[in-house]
């Protein structure tokens, strides 16, 4: 793909050009359209070379791909379609300083990396910095029909404005940097529709963890998938967001969907939008990326939104979940080995086989992460506990994905709605998601979070995780056990 003279000035990233993306081909995917407007050349029995609109790095895998360039002479290709910022080793109490040696280290080797080579940098405590999958499609700075790649897993997040978007490993984010492309093979294809309409309290969360629970975590390895079905179609595009956030959750390469009207009003008069006859322009083309209405997809399931009850997990996998009201499955059925994994995965959570989780008094209450650290998720939390109090005996971080977020809660007074309830509202950071930050869980400890994954340690070593949604979060931290949004 040549893109001399095909750079939007406004984003720094290439914009469709008519003609090029080959729309309208008979059995073509989305996913298909994207990534073949995007080869440079197919390596015979190898990979595919594929141009990269958009790279963003953040401190913890980027340092090892700037030292590569460093280590051979070469800048960096193209760094006006980098972005960077630090967010995993972020303190979400104050961002004066990081008092962890290692986390400090990081984010001042990225600003480092950053001056040297050219690269624009949201740092740490500025209006512009957040979680790089909020900053990301809440600046424009991801737009429908691109390839983005970071080295995160939960790169997923920007398919969900209608483009190809994948985590990479720290060679891959050299390869980028030095020019502006990647070695990929190409993945298969998946379609997962939803149709019918969301039970009153189901959520986008909830959908995801549905899928999961049905398709394991392994489900979607080897595939990347589009939600398509009316349910998808009437979503937010803050639950979109959160849906795509999860693929990589059931082992997909990238989860996207189809941009229409709801991601045009989105991503309209944002700042790294296109301005003008550029965004009328661009949206023209942006309406061919859809799947045609043949396009043979390598694997295709339905579920029934109906079907879909909020949800929790019970286990040590975003997959291991159930319905609220549902009690863990027991073990009949299983095989040796299932049976031993299944009572392992129970005995760190201290759970038991058939129990029911409604009711289970909780420690600490998690609102943020990439995947619900945006404006609807903190509206939807505030819809639960206004004129309501915290319960006493709950730890509650609330933290959002942005400091732009951050402003919005303030604008709209849900900040006041909050501290009434007994809350506290942090500050932008990934916070209670991983324990790389402050924030963590001790040990034997039971959060209810609104992050991405429960796993061993996730939220600190010794940590107990069930995933759920903001509305189950909110309940929960109300009340101080694990409790359905409906029920309140």
């Amino acid at each position: 793909m040549n893109t001399d003279n095909k750079v939007c000035n406004s984003c720094a990233s290439p914009l469709p050009i008519e003609g090029e993306m080959p729309v309208g081909q008979r059995g073509s995917t989305l996913f298909d359209k994207i990534w073949d407007a995007h080869v440079v050349q197919n390596v015979e029995d190898g990979p595919t070379q594929l141009y990269i609109d958009r790279l963003y790095a953040h401190e913890v895998t980027s340092p090892q791909a700037f030292d590569t360039l460093r280590d051979k002479g070469i800048k960096a290709f193209r760094p006006d379609h980098v972005i960077a910022m630090p967010d995993h080793n972020t303190p979400s109490d104050q961002q004066e300083r990081i008092d962890d040696p290692v986390g400090r280290t990081q984010v001042e080797t990225l600003a480092a990396n950053c001056a040297e080579f050219g690269i624009k940098h949201f740092a740490m405590g500025t209006k512009d910095n957040g979680i790089i999958h909020v900053v990301g499609p809440e600046k424009a700075l991801s737009l429908p029909g691109m390839t983005i790649v970071c080295g995160d897993s939960h790169t997923s997040t920007h398919g969900a404005v209608g483009a190809i978007a994948m985590g990479i490993g720290t060679s891959e984010v050299a390869q980028v940097l030095a020019s502006q492309c990647i070695l990929q093979s190409k993945p298969k294809t998946m379609r997962i529709n939803i149709e019918g309409t969301l039970p009153e309290k189901t959520t986008a969360k909830d959908v995801a963890l549905y899928i999961m629970a049905q398709m394991t975590t392994s489900g979607a390895t080897g595939y990347a998938v589009e939600y398509a079905g009316s349910a998808i179609r009437n979503m937010s595009m803050e639950g979109r967001l959160t849906l795509s956030n999860l693929s990589i959750e059931m082992g997909s390469r990238a989860g996207l969907i189809a941009p229409d009207d709801i991601t045009f009003e989105y991503l309209k008069g944002r700042e790294y939008a296109p301005k003008g006859a550029e965004w009328d322009k661009a949206v023209e083309e942006w309406k061919k990326l859809k799947s045609d209405e043949d396009a043979v997809f390598d694997k295709e399931v339905t579920y029934k939104a109906e079907d879909i009850a909020p949800r929790i997990t019970y286990g040590t996998n975003p997959g291991a979940g159930i319905a609220i009201d549902e009690c863990i499955p027991t073990t009949d059925g299983m095989s040796d080995s299932e049976k031993e994994q299944f009572l392992a995965m129970l005995d760190y959570m201290q759970f038991q086989p058939g129990q029911k989780l409604e009711g289970t008094p909780v420690d600490y209450c998690f609102l943020g992460a990439c995947t619900n650290g945006r404006i609807e998720d903190f509206r939807a939390f505030a819809s639960v506990v206004k004129g309501k109090k915290k319960a006493d005996s709950v730890v509650a971080w609330l933290v959002p994905g942005s400091w732009l977020v951050r402003q919005q809660i303030i604008d709209e007074g849900i900040d006041k709605i909050l501290e009434e309830a007994g809350f506290e509202l942090r500050l932008p950071s990934c916070s209670a998601c991983l324990a790389m930050n402050p924030d963590k869980v001790p040990a034997g400890k039971l959060s209810i979070s609104t992050s991405n994954r429960n796993f061993v340690g996730r939220q600190g070593p010794g940590a107990r995780t069930i995933l759920a949604s903001p509305l189950v979060v909110a309940a929960s931290a109300i009340t101080g056990v694990v409790t359905d949004p409906r029920s309140l």
